[in-house]
């Protein structure tokens, strides 16, 4: 019997080493793919901006992170305010804006920045100025703003917590583009840019994962080596 639970406690811990062991290996691999996009991702943003026609070609979407450099004017009345985005620490709206692009029926959504929630008057809107006329925008291409979890409908009004963007073409009747563009430059109108950085958790995350699984994995192979090697050895033997 002794010798059966050996045999099932090697088969266990070698199981669990191996097991551990990949999942270290496959963190240290996204850690090492999350590295090289922020640097594809760094060396697009470091190109020279393109103009507005960029946008209008077939393309468009195999443009995301370059700088552009687009000007229109504003729809205003069709402001969204998503809720429940943060930027440096504090909760507020995503105001997003739609552009009609000069010498075109086409319209992108801007991405105009980040402005601060009254939670004593939650349906009170921050104070965002919406020049009229024609404006210059500079910025970087964007796909559409991200989604939060939202239970239930996505709502209609000026608040909501996503913006799909088919739907809203056809709520809207205006003839958006297939991505957005993310305004840079510094605070005005009323918003911070102080953008995240692209792709949620950086390597640093996986990394740390990775160390937990290997230190896991040496945790293992040192209780085996306890349980099955050296305790037995400092019991009294029999007198």
């Amino acid at each position: 019997m002794s010798r059966m639970r050996f045999w099932v406690a090697t088969a266990a811990a070698a199981v669990g080493a191996a097991a551990t062991f990949a999942l270290g290996l496959w963190q240290l691999d996204r850690a090492h793919q999350k590295e090289a996009l922020a640097a594809a991702i760094e060396a697009r943003r470091s190109l020279p901006p393109l103009m507005q026609e960029a946008l209008l070609g077939p393309d468009a979407t195999a443009l995301v992170h370059r700088p552009v450099r687009v000007h229109g004017t504003w729809v205003a009345d069709r402001t969204v305010f998503l809720d429940n985005r943060q930027m440096q620490g504090r909760v507020g709206f995503y105001v997003v804006t739609p552009l009609r692009l000069a010498g075109s029926d086409r319209v992108v959504l801007v991405q105009r920045g980040w402005a601060p929630r009254n939670f004593e008057a939650r349906e009170q809107l921050p104070p965002v100025q919406t020049p009229a006329g024609e404006v210059q925008v500079e910025g970087r291409i964007a796909p559409p703003p991200s989604r939060l979890y939202q239970p239930g409908a996505a709502g209609t009004g000026p608040i909501r917590q996503n913006l799909d963007l088919p739907a809203f073409a056809a709520e809207t009747g205006l003839a958006l583009l297939p991505v957005s563009v993310q305004q840079t430059g510094p605070a005005s109108q009323g918003l911070r840019r102080d953008w995240p950085e692209t792709g949620g958790r950086g390597p640093e995350t996986n990394y740390g994962y990775a160390f937990q699984w290997w230190a896991l994995c040496g945790l293992i192979a040192a209780l085996y080596v306890w349980f099955q090697f050296i305790q037995p050895r400092r019991r009294p033997g029999p007198a």
